[in-house]
């Protein structure tokens, strides 16, 4: 069976954890549904409709090349008119059409939303991001050598729980189980640290449960409650929330995933994301993801001095990427991108051209190697920007 990371990035080797063919799924048809572009002039709209017109044959192409079953689209760029679309079916069984207003797991993207929390938690002064993390969690192994800060920019040197082969198994075996932050870091914390603190940069669910539950402590709250009363509600996403187990509000796509013990595909709805929680769980839609787009990647919840270091990004290792707090740059886009079984996603925010773009799809099985998200994210910004292509491998410096 097959463990892929949360982090759609772009290298294969820094999102899957062991090899993984993709299974047979059913192409992509036509668009299921279609938000009319508005017509301006003559002479304004044919450049937009061709445009549009092409990005619908390289989604369309892509996501068919993939396996992927259906995928939304959004595009926003200023003086244009919006790209919204839906292509494919959200559920294989019955082909009904995938929609532009569905719910949808969207996997790591919660780390901006538990970051940003923090972060909020820095600006008021109640937590410091050179803090140790043993000053609110006992048991972490070097804690008293590893910062807030480290923990979210992915540089603690802590055990990834999701590479343990016993997890891998129990999350196949047992995909509806509700797991709690301490029975993962205790996986976690089984294994010694892999580097020092601050040397080394490797992508890790254990440093964002870690930092939730600081938010908790310092709140003295749920961590979805504080989601929901410092980001979501503030923010006007009212369709975007921490689930407590595997609740899944309609109407939502079905999603396919290959991580099961014989890598069949089966439909992993209703599997349970508690085991990704801090670092994994929410749900959300496409017009909330374009919101928080924006927002993440300008700081609108926080200060500038704080949003500044939170865009103070390291290089990953991969191409044109680096990793800030809780956010990723990627050729220029800030945002995340989200992975888990039977769903993927990618919100980011160019500012050089003050673009948004979101891509939401309900399946997780890797395509010659590759997320279909960050397939699907290259071929829309070969289109849409092509002095910024997103997972653009070719890229060396």
């Amino acid at each position: 069976m097959c463990i892929r990371k949360g982090r759609t990035a772009l290298l294969s080797i820094a999102m899957v954890i062991s090899a993984c063919a993709a299974a047979a799924l059913p192409s992509v048809a036509t668009p299921a549904a279609a938000v009319p572009v508005p017509r301006e002039s003559a002479a304004a709209s044919q450049p937009w409709e061709a445009t549009a017109a092409k990005l619908d044959r390289v989604i369309r192409q892509t996501a068919t090349d993939a396996g992927v079953p259906g995928v939304i689209v959004g595009v926003w760029k200023p003086g244009q008119p919006r790209y919204v679309r839906a292509f494919g079916v959200a559920d294989t069984k019955d082909h009904a059409p995938m929609r532009t207003d569905l719910n949808m797991r969207i996997g790591s993207e919660t780390k901006t939303f538990t970051v940003t929390a923090l972060l909020q938690l820095v600006d008021r002064g109640k937590v410091g991001l050179d803090d140790p993390i043993s000053a609110y969690v006992d048991g972490v192994p070097d804690g008293e050598h590893i910062t807030l800060r480290q923990l979210a920019n992915m540089r603690s040197g802590l055990f990834a729980y999701t590479q343990d082969e016993g997890f891998q198994h129990l999350l196949a075996t047992e995909p509806h189980r509700q797991w709690t932050p301490s029975e993962l870091l205790r996986i976690a914390f089984e294994h010694p640290n892999q580097f020092p603190p601050g040397t080394q940069f490797d992508y890790s669910n254990t440093n964002t449960v870690l930092l939730g539950l600081v938010v908790e402590k310092v709140t003295h709250r749920p961590l979805r409650n504080v989601i929901r009363n410092l980001i979501t509600r503030p923010s006007g996403l009212e369709h975007t929330f921490l689930p407590k187990a595997a609740e899944f509000p309609q109407p939502h796509a079905h999603g396919y995933t290959d991580q099961t013990p014989d890598g069949t595909v089966a439909d992993a709805t209703d599997f349970n994301p508690s085991w990704g929680w801090a670092a994994g769980a929410m749900i959300s839609n496409l017009d909330d993801m374009r919101s928080w787009a924006k927002n993440v990647a300008t700081g609108g919840l926080l200060t500038p001095q704080t949003q500044a270091e939170r865009l103070d990004a390291q290089p990953t290792g991969a191409p044109g990427d680096a990793y800030g707090l809780g956010i990723d740059i990627n050729h220029g886009w800030i945002g995340h991108a989200g992975s888990l079984p039977g769903y993927q996603s990618l919100t980011v925010y160019l500012p050089a051209q003050k673009a948004t773009m979101v891509i939401l799809l309900n399946t997780d099985i890797p395509s010659n190697g590759e997320n279909p998200s960050t397939l699907l994210g290259r071929a829309i910004t070969q289109v849409i920007s092509p002095v910024n292509v997103y997972g653009d491998a070719s890229d060396q410096n």
